[in-house]
């Protein structure tokens, strides 16, 4: 299925997948769709996530702290495709656990799953080729990070590489909410946009609203992930869906309101 944005801005929610349970993030994701995501990007925990901030940083260690592993969150999927059949899901794993499951098997099993794509966070794309070369056998679509720091010769691999989406990097660090979104970040989308027709994504540090709609000005969707794991980690498991469903929702409203 490929990945598509039909609202502009498309939105992209990242959620770690078994904080705080797994049942609570199948009811988070459903809720989520609903209220207007695009895409959500299923986080696989890992116990050393050097491009995370304290916030998902955290989400991983409670998850990891419940018992759920890459087969558990392989499963989660299975459950939110067959309830929202026409939703964007995106794997979100550092590299490791995909390496220990097997990445023919990660890869079977994905698509078995129901995923779209992957993104493997610290795969880089000159040392992809084995990586690829799954991804295309089992028709899965590679999402790769693009940095302001990205020389072109690099951009120009992650463009003529990725498919259903490019992820651009807003700032250089880890991810976290920020007040404002960086000036970086419209310039490497224009860089991007010169080797690709595929949408481009900015994350890392969009929060609000204000975020949501600046980012919709030069990119086609904005990736929220610090500001809706720290709204999950205030909010008891059983209010949680309503929470990130109302803030999905008040995304939008200052933009639509602007655009009439």
């Amino acid at each position: 299925m490929p990945i598509r944005f039909d609202h502009k801005p498309g939105l992209i929610i990242y959620l770690t997948a078994g904080d705080p349970s797994l049942a609570a993030t199948r009811a988070i994701a459903i809720a989520a769709i609903d209220a207007g995501a695009s895409v959500i990007e299923l986080g696989v925990p890992f116990s050393d996530p050097l491009a995370d901030g304290p916030i998902i940083q955290r989400a991983s260690e409670r998850a990891l702290a419940g018992g759920t592993r890459l087969r558990d969150v392989l499963a989660l999927l299975r459950e939110i495709r067959t309830a929202r059949p026409e939703a964007g899901l995106i794997l979100f794993s550092y590299l490791n656990p995909i390496l220990r499951y097997g990445l023919a098997r990660f890869a079977d099993d994905a698509k078995a799953a129901g995923a779209d794509g992957v993104l493997a966070t610290d795969l880089i794309v000159e040392e992809a080729a084995d990586y690829l070369a799954e991804m295309s056998r089992a028709g899965l679509a590679p999402v790769f990070l693009a940095a302001p720091t990205s020389p072109d010769a690099r951009l120009q691999a992650i463009a003529q590489q990725s498919r259903g989406f490019i992820y651009a990097i807003s700032r250089v660090g880890i991810t976290g909410t920020q007040q404002s979104v960086a000036a970086d970040a419209a310039a490497l989308v224009a860089r991007i946009r010169r080797w690709t027709k595929l949408p481009v994504a900015v994350g890392f540090g969009i929060s609000n609203a204000e975020h949501f709609a600046q980012v919709g000005g030069f990119a086609d969707a904005a990736v929220i992930g610090s500001a809706i794991v720290e709204l999950i980690e205030r909010s008891a498991p059983e209010v949680a869906p309503e929470a990130v469903s109302r803030f999905i929702k008040g995304l939008r409203l200052p933009h639509e309101a602007l655009a009439r």
